[in-house]
Parts: C-alpha cells; sequence; structure tokens
C-alpha cells in the first residue's frame, strides 16, 4: 500500500516511521523548508557568527513506554539528553531542538517545501495536488498537521471530523529570541508565567549548545492573542521589557534579536487519540487530537498506524 502524509511533524513521522517499518511505502509533504515545525530551531546571525534558538517547544517529557523507548534511542544516538533546569523529566533535541525530528525525516526522505492545497477522491485512490510538487495519486492519505490546517481539507470528505478540527483550537505564542554581550543577571535559566511572560529560558544553558549568552522569551497565550497582529519591533521591545522588568534588572547590551509569531502554537485538545476511516483510507493524527505535547503528536502518529495496519490484515 502507498500512503501519502501531509505534514512532518512529530506525528506524521511518527506514523510514517511505524507504517515503513511494517512494509508500507510511505510519501511525506510539508510545507515547511526543512525539518522542525514547532520543535525548530532558528538561525540568526550576528557579525559573521550564526545564533541558533530553540525558538519554538522548548522541551518535552515522557510519560507513555513506547515513547519512553523511543526517547532513550534518541538518548543513545546523541540526539537527546535530559535538561534538569525544566523539570525532573524533562527533555530536549541535542545539540538543537529540532534534533530528532531532523533525524526522523532525514530517514524517511521528506518533500519540503510541498504545498497541499486539495486532496480529492477518485474510485479507490486520493489525489493530492498543491504547489511545489507533482499531484500524485496514493492508496491511503494521512493529514497530520494542525487543526487549523485540516479542517478545510477535511470538509469535503468528513465534515465531523472537519467540524472537530474547526472547534479544537490553538493557542498563539509570540517569541523573541535574543542573544547577549553579556550574561543576564537572573540566578535561575528559566522562568515562567511572569505578568506576560508564559515561559523565558536560558537557550545556551541546554546541554550542547555552543557559548554565548541567548534567551528565547515567549508570551502567554492571553498576551499573544491581544497582540497577534502588532509588528515584530513592538513585540520584541515589549518583551524585552517586560523581562528586564521581572527579573529585576537591566538587560545587557542586546547583540541581536529578533520575534517570531506562531499562530498554533498550542494545540487543543479534542479526546481523540487519532482518526482512522478505512472505508474512505482516510486517516488523522496530531498532537491537537491528544493533548498539546511532543508526546501527544508521537503517540497519535503511532496508534494512528497501528490502526491502519490493522485494518489491513
Amino acid at each position: 500500500m502507498k500512503t501519502a502524509i501531509v505534514g512532518a511533524g512529530m506525528a506524521g513521522l511518527s506514523c510514517a516511521t511505524a507504517l515503513r517499518d511494517a512494509g508500507d511505502e510511505v510519501a511525506l509533504f510539508d510545507k515547511g523548508r526543512g525539518p522542525g515545525g514547532r520543535m525548530s530551531t532558528r538561525r540568526m546571525d550576528a557579525d559573521g557568527e550564526t545564533l541558533r534558538f530553540d525558538h519554538g517547544a522548548q522541551y518535552f517529557t515522557v510519560r507513555d513506554e513506547r515513547f519512553r523507548t523511543q526517547v532513550a534511542n534518541w538518548q543513545e544516538r546523541g540526539i537527546a539528553e535530559r535538561w534538569p533546569a525544566a523539570g525532573e523529566d524533562a527533555w530536549v533535541g541535542t545539540p538543537g531542538m529540532n534534533a530528532p525530528i531532523r533525524a526522523m525525516a532525514d530517514e524517511l526522505g521528506v518533500q519540503f517545501g510541498a504545498r497541499i492545497e486539495r486532496i480529492e477522491r477518485d474510485g479507490q485512490c486520493w489525489l493530492i495536488a498543491g504547489e511545489g510538487f507533482d499531484p500524485a495519486a496514493f492508496d491511503r492519505l494521512v493529514l497530520a498537521l494542525p487543526a487549523e490546517q485540516a479542517a478545510p481539507l477535511l470538509e469535503a470528505h468528513c465534515p465531523e471530523w472537519s467540524k472537530l478540527a474547526a472547534t479544537t483550537i490553538s493557542d498563539p505564542c509570540w517569541t523573541v529570541m535574543a542573544a547577549f554581550a553579556d550574561a543576564v543577571p537572573h540566578f535561575n535559566d528559566t522562568l515562567r508565567n511572569a505578568g506576560p511572560i508564559g515561559w523565558a529560558a536560558r537557550d545556551s544553558a541546554k546541554p550542547r549548545r555552543s557559548a554565548g549568552e541567548r534567551w528565547v522569551i515567549q508570551a502567554g497565550p492571553e498576551w499573544s492573542r491581544a497582540h497577534l497582529e502588532d509588528e515584530r519591533e513592538e513585540v520584541t521591545e515589549a518583551l524585552l521589557g517586560a523581562f528586564a522588568a521581572e527579573i529585576g534588572a537591566e538587560l545587557p547590551e542586546i547583540v541581536a534579536s529578533s520575534a517570531h509569531r506562531w499562530r498554533y502554537a498550542k494545540s487543543g485538545s479534542a479526546g481523540e487519540a487519532y482518526l482512522w476511516d478505512a472505508n474512505l483510507q482516510l486517516g488523522v493524527c496530531g498532537d491537537w487530537l491528544v493533548a498539546p505535547r511532543v508526546e501527544g503528536g508521537w503517540v497519535s502518529g503511532r496508534e494512528l498506524a497501528e490502526a491502519v495496519l490493522a485494518s489491513s490484515g
């Protein structure tokens, strides 16, 4: 069976890996320029130096035993390590948060820069078309997208699923990345729930990061929603000002800074592990179905793959 998976974040890659390991042919499409999604690592140039920031998910935790086995494998391969500053069960990708995603994507040959604009059912096949790739036909189709992006694609084929996706709303998040000439005078490597700031972290203190002083400051969902359409410069100034006020100290000289707007940062939770219609050969997976965590995406993709394989047996 030939399966198309739209979306190469954690859920899509988890699903694809399980299907591939079972002997299926899998093709992955993602509109992004490279691997990462909400586990992306952003590069920034400053005076000839390349600075890197984990500007999406800051860490992940492990509860599911299957995911624990996967994380242990990443640790053995040197692409994940514990980060106690964020909690006893906190893990990060190494040397960047996107390392596990990059490793999975490399093994699966994801086609990046492919924006799916239309899906059609043609007899026993799914046809997909869009920008950045040639239209193609597949036996199965899996959508591993944020709820807001899955809803319109599902509307003509599974209205109930489309409605579920449309009503499972993600929280936005403004993220500011800043590199400083000297150490920020804050005794902890993290700061949580302080005024407009939902989370701030000394990104350079994570395992196997390059030297320097780099911070990621993420606004809480309410502030982000209220300022969603603000200019990046305004957001940067506001969040750096709030950060200085919360730590009660003047910030060192800023070497470089940038802001990123995540419209779909933290997913909702629809209370489903996955969605699968064996008659249509159509499935949906993602953290928005399970829980807004990296592990939620991995589990959703894995369990959808298991359901797909069981229905084909």
